[in-house]
């Protein structure tokens, strides 16, 4: 995911916040990745970091609660795509789903919830649908607009009940991450993100089935977030009060290398 490449043909170009944001997210995911963490060992640049995490969140969600990502026409959408970081997961048993066609896969939702439970793929598509067609913002400096189509995530919180102790909602994926094939990505936001009405479980991209390269069959969209929030490949989602027992502790993947944890636009 680290380094800038060009555009593809038909997308625009991020604002200049969004710009900054993410060549400081990426210069610092680049450095520690290399190898170069002192920086991220001082005493003084952790909670720099964390200040200026909790400073854009409140902003936002100060200034704009309820405010809607822009969404844009269909004669808008980009010709071209790019598959942002996974795009064929290096598992045999996603490969074995993608053989059968997902017709074993299911979703699992549990964690602080009333009424855990598991969706398949047909049951999330005999839910009310959302269609919206929304920019991608990639932390290399890359955008795209698309067509997405899928159940609103707050639909499927109603159906398992949160429970009162519940303050984030957590994706694990099929896509492996370390070389031995372990270190699964992962991601989450919190519930207010969760319930917006443009968060949602994606299984149509562009009119069509959910490719392979694009998180097949389900992955989030999270549309007020940079590209890295956007978890593909979902296998469960997690309600939990803190991240102190997942991975890293940090709220996902990237995060736990060094990422900022709220990526709102």
């Amino acid at each position: 995911m680290i380094g800038a490449p060009d555009r593809p043909p038909g997308s625009r170009a991020p604002s200049a916040r969004r710009v900054l944001l993410a060549r400081a997210v990426s210069a610092l995911g680049a450095a520690m990745l290399a190898g170069c963490d002192r920086l991220s060992r001082s005493e003084w640049l952790p909670p720099l970091l964390a200040l200026g995490e909790k400073l854009s969140s409140a902003a936002q969600r100060g200034l704009a609660p309820g405010a809607l990502a822009q969404e844009f026409s269909v004669a808008e959408i980009s010709p071209l795509f790019r598959s942002n970081g996974t795009s064929d997961p290096d598992n045999p048993d996603y490969q074995a789903m993608v053989d059968n066609r997902f017709e074993n896969w299911a979703l699992e939702v549990d964690g602080l919830v009333e009424q855990p439970s598991r969706f398949s793929l047909s049951a999330l598509r005999a839910l009310p649908a959302r269609t919206q067609i929304t920019r991608h913002d990639c932390v290399e400096g890359w955008s795209a607009i698309a067509q997405w189509t899928g159940v609103p995530l707050a639909q499927v919180l109603a159906h398992v009940r949160p429970r009162a102790d519940a303050r984030y909602v957590v994706f694990h994926c099929a896509d492996p991450m370390e070389p031995d094939g372990t270190g699964f990505y992962y991601e989450s936001i919190d519930l207010e993100e969760a319930v917006h009405p443009q968060t949602l479980l994606a299984y149509e991209m562009n009119g069509e089935r959910l490719p392979v390269a694009h998180g097949a069959p389900l992955r989030l969209r999270v549309e007020r977030q940079l590209g890295y929030k956007h978890a593909k490949y979902l296998m469960r989602i997690e309600l939990v009060a803190s991240f102190a027992h997942i991975a890293g502790g940090r709220g996902g993947y990237w995060e736990d290398l060094g990422y900022q944890w709220h990526a709102g636009l």
